[in-house]
């Protein structure tokens, strides 16, 4: 499969800020809300932001559907968190 250039870097940019960026940031708000804790103002536009982005990058993905599996591993990743920080705000 032929990956023009423009896709090459859009795809290139954007594992780099997921790798550098965002993964670190997840997996510190996974950490989080798995000790109980609820997400502040700052966590929750952090996931507004990302499922901005996840949308914004539908078409890349639809055009290069050897992304599918990764991005629904991610999806999942910030599913879990959502589920768990909902059910952390949750009076006990």
């Amino acid at each position: 499969m032929v990956i023009s250039a423009d896709d090459e870097g859009t795809i290139v940019a954007l594992l780099d800020r997921f790798r550098l960026q965002r993964l670190p940031q997840a997996l510190a708000l996974k950490e989080k809300v798995d000790a109980g804790e609820t997400l502040d103002d700052h966590d929750i536009a952090f996931l507004e932001q990302v499922f901005e982005d996840m949308r914004d990058v539908t078409p890349l993905v639809q055009r290069h559907p050897e992304l599918e599996s990764l991005t629904a591993k991610i999806a999942v990743l910030y599913k879990e968190i959502t589920d768990k920080a909902l059910a952390n705000e949750k009076p006990a």
